[in-house]
């Protein structure tokens, strides 16, 4: 039996939507003898209530490519942000066991002010490699970005196609044993989508754990090999790429 590298248990996260108005301390101090305002702040808190995600539970073993599919507002995203410790659930709890490379926000350790070397550094050292590390694979991610004219451009002056490319280079230099990737793979122009799925394509060779989200149905059939789809936050089917058949008539497609 394969080890399990992600596992999830009855994971669930809860926003509060509402904004507490005209707030002060001496006020919240009156309200704390007063029942009818604690009974008129719990329901309102109650009614502000958002749970993106209920009762989530899956495992995912060594190796494999899961899928993750759902309208907008299924909660796909949020998942994936707690898979990769990014946020903490409000109830459940989520194991995980191997190194994570998380390719959720593409450039958001960015520092626009500064050139595109100086972010290499800055994005790599956020992502945990050594300064000679990154000095050993400068060259490298720089002929993958294919920027080799932009290095002393700072990066507020790239398209969101060009970040997307450098963030990618970065992100993808290791070859990590859990690998999380959100709709990234939709960003920049053709040619580099195409050099960015051959690139998944051989981390996954490679024995890589994957979990994906895309809204292109075509590309998780292509690519999964089990498929969790989440409707309202909650666990509506589990299973092989029939699900996505499952989800197509469900909406529509």
């Amino acid at each position: 039996m394969s080890d399990i590298m992600v596992k999830a248990d009855q994971v669930s996260m809860r926003f509060n939507l509402g904004i507490e108005k005209n707030f002060s301390i001496k006020q919240g101090f009156v309200d704390l003898f007063n029942p009818k305002k604690r009974a008129e702040k719990k329901l309102n808190r109650q009614r502000n209530e958002f749970w993106a995600l209920k009762d989530v539970s899956f495992e995912i073993e060594t190796g494999e490519v899961v899928g993750f599919i759902g309208s907008n507002g299924a909660g796909k995203s949020t998942l994936l942000k707690i898979v990769a410790g990014v946020m903490k659930p409000t109830k459940g709890q989520v194991e995980i066991h191997g190194n994570v490379c998380p390719m959720i926000e593409l450039g958001a350790g960015f520092d626009a002010q500064l050139s595109a070397k100086e972010n290499v550094y800055l994005n790599g050292s956020i992502l945990g490699y050594s300064k000679n590390f990154i000095d050993s694979k400068f060259d490298e991610i720089i002929d993958f970005s294919e920027l080799h004219d932009f290095l002393d451009v700072p990066v507020q002056n790239f398209s969101s196609g060009m970040v997307a490319r450098l963030a990618f280079s970065i992100a993808t230099i290791v070859d990590p044993e859990i690998l999380i990737v959100d709709e990234i793979l939709s960003v920049g122009d053709i040619a580099f989508q195409k050099k960015s799925i051959e690139k998944m394509m051989s981390m996954i060779n490679g024995g890589t754990t994957v979990l994906f989200v895309s809204h292109s149905i075509d590309q998780i059939k292509k690519m999964c090999q089990r498929v969790i789809w989440l409707d309202h936050g909650a666990v509506k089917e589990i299973g092989g790429k029939e699900v996505c058949d499952d989800y197509q008539r469900f909406v529509g497609a």
